[in-house]
């Protein structure tokens, strides 16, 4: 979070802290993953996450319920794709952050 001089209300920190676990799911990460390059079928999407059917429409429910994902019916087929592509921004920061502090360890253990 940058510095701000505009106060966070409680109520928009409960909103904050309501996003970051949402995407504290490693499934939901990796459907979000999946969904980075297009849409995809919850078929494509269980074949790709090795998760159940029942599991992945779950999360789907979730990050659908939350604006995160986006749903379109075709025939009795159901896809879906991102509707929130700050996701990703979100998620840059993280592994950027990641991949320098474990290279940071490595060189530090003489790696």
């Amino acid at each position: 979070m940058q510095p701000t001089d505009i106060p966070m209300s409680d109520e928009m920190l409960d909103l904050i802290a309501q996003r970051f676990r949402l995407l504290a799911d490693p499934m939901r990460l990796k459907i979000l993953h999946q969904l980075q390059s297009g849409e995809k079928s919850v078929t494509e999407l269980v074949e790709r996450t090795g998760a159940s059917q029942p599991n992945v429409s779950k999360h789907l429910s979730t990050l659908k319920t939350h604006n995160l994902v986006k749903r379109r019916q075709e025939g009795n087929m159901a896809f879906f794709s991102i509707a929130a592509p700050f996701v990703f921004d979100v998620c840059n920061t993280v592994c950027d952050s990641m991949r320098s502090e474990l290279e940071q360890r490595s060189n530090l253990l003489g790696g």
